[in-house]
């Protein structure tokens, strides 16, 4: 009789922290969701000759970024592709993942840095480094944002 108490008692215990579980994922999600929560969107475009650059940027409730660049470089295949990161000070710092063309079976990514001024976004030239596998800028290294060729404009967001 003892032993059927015992296995009973235990049964219970593990099936209410199972259920305990599932409330403390559900909470974890629902927390994830609201930090994730797009709290403003701006629309950037660059034209430098024949390039065209554009860049719609999502303000997440937590403070990140997150969003979509497309850059029509001439002479070289399209590149779409997602950013993410956030802003140090005035600057945005960002990994871009993308697809160079009609390749969509290999998937680059590159940091960048974006300069904010008054309704410009200015992209960045500094010295990149490797460090596994990765790309980075190279620290103790100043980002150029003077002698650049993109100056992104705020402009309307189109949905495509």
């Amino acid at each position: 009789m003892k032993n059927l108490i015992l296995s009973f008692l235990l049964v219970s215990c593990i099936g209410l922290q199972s259920c305990k579980k599932n409330e403390t994922q559900k909470e974890a999600e629902t927390t994830k969701t609201d930090a994730e929560s797009i709290i403003n969107v701006q629309c950037y475009e660059g034209v430098y000759e024949n390039d065209t650059i554009n860049l719609k940027l999502n303000t997440l409730k937590n403070g990140k970024i997150s969003g979509d660049m497309v850059m029509k470089i001439a002479g070289a295949p399209h590149k779409d592709g997602e950013i993410t990161g956030e802003f140090k000070g005035d600057t945005l710092f960002v990994d871009y993942a993308f697809i160079e063309g009609t390749n969509k079976d290999k998937k680059f990514k590159n940091p960048m840095a974006f300069l904010k001024r008054e309704k410009q976004l200015i992209i960045g030239n500094g010295s990149m480094e490797m460090y596994l596998g990765r790309t980075y800028f190279a620290k103790g290294k100043p980002i150029d944002f003077d002698r650049v060729k993109y100056k992104l404009e705020t402009t309307d967001c189109v949905d495509k």
